[in-house]
């Protein structure tokens, strides 16, 4: 006797009530190895597709099926990502968005600031760091997942976790702290006080520029508080594109938001490190703000 489709459509919503359940983690995690939220969705849709058509009764933990799944499914993503980026014009940033894809406890770990950090690595350790450091899968699960021996994930676990503290603030901020500078340097833009800007600004300050060849942006990194103060404002004081300054939450974190004529123009975020500010991302490429939304 075989299953009637009643039972056949009872079985599909119990698969895809589990799967929602799991869904921002999923979008999480695939967030922060690709560094796309475009790119995150393809690797969630994937992996829907396979979970539809799994053996349901033979998988023992919905969740650590699904992240090993969507992890692999970024993974192979990463490789076109890759070659993309061989003929990207200038800096690569994260893609920031408006809402934080997973839980406000694991915020800090998608910062635009731990995004670059995480881009820095090579696509396998990546993974490694955001499956066991972030999501807490055992280093056992995690060879599985990469389909590598333990002991190379040890390796990889141990290397990401060394840069990742080589390039964390000395000094962390808080949420808080993070959005009183941001304001204050918003006030300090709009009333024109040079002096103040450059007391926010760490001397050996770096600012990332991403506009994709798409909009003007620096093609290298720029150095020092001078240049990067005369850079920042240049973009947002330019008479032939102007625009409105606001205050928005990305990515967990207070940013400065300039709203064009047309929307979303330019977005920029801060890393601090005891109260000054160290680097500083600009996202300028419109195919990267599609997910900034203007309160």
């Amino acid at each position: 006797m075989t299953d009637g489709p009643g039972a056949r459509d009872q079985a599909t919503s119990a698969a895809a009530a589990v799967f929602d359940e799991h869904r921002p983690a999923l979008l999480g995690a695939a967030y922060r190895v690709l560094g796309t939220m475009t790119d995150a969705e393809d690797a969630v849709q994937e992996t829907w597709m396979r979970w539809a058509a799994a053996d349901h009764g033979k998988v023992e933990s919905p969740r650590a099926y699904l992240l090993t799944a969507v992890t692999r499914q970024a993974l192979n993503i990463a490789r076109t990502q890759e070659r993309r980026r061989e003929a990207y014009v200038g800096p690569w940033l994260p893609e920031p968005v408006t809402h934080a894809p997973d839980t406000a406890e694991l915020a800090e770990s998608v910062s635009i600031a731990m995004l670059v950090v995480l881009e820095s690595l090579s696509p396998a350790e990546r993974a490694t760091f955001v499956l066991h450091e972030v999501f807490g899968m055992q280093l056992s699960e995690v060879a599985e997942t990469l389909q590598k021996s333990p002991a190379a994930v040890r390796q990889l676990a141990h290397r990401a976790r060394e840069h990742v503290q080589a390039r964390r603030p000395r000094q962390p901020v808080d949420r808080a702290t993070h959005r009183e500078v941001t304001e204050r340097f918003l006030a300090a833009a709009s009333g024109g006080s040079i002096e103040e800007l450059m007391g926010m600004l760490a001397p050996d300050v770096v600012l990332y520029s991403d506009g994709g060849g798409l909009r003007r942006a620096a093609l290298r990194p720029i150095l020092g508080a001078e240049k990067v103060l005369r850079f920042g404002l240049g973009v947002m004081q330019n008479p032939d594109t102007p625009v409105v300054l606001r205050i928005g939450e990305l990515n967990g974190r207070a940013a400065l938001i300039a709203v064009g004529a047309h929307g979303v123009d330019t977005v920029t975020t801060f890393l601090l490190d005891g109260g000054l500010i160290t680097e500083v991302y600009v996202v300028r490429n419109p195919e990267k703000l599609r997910h900034v939304e203007i309160s």
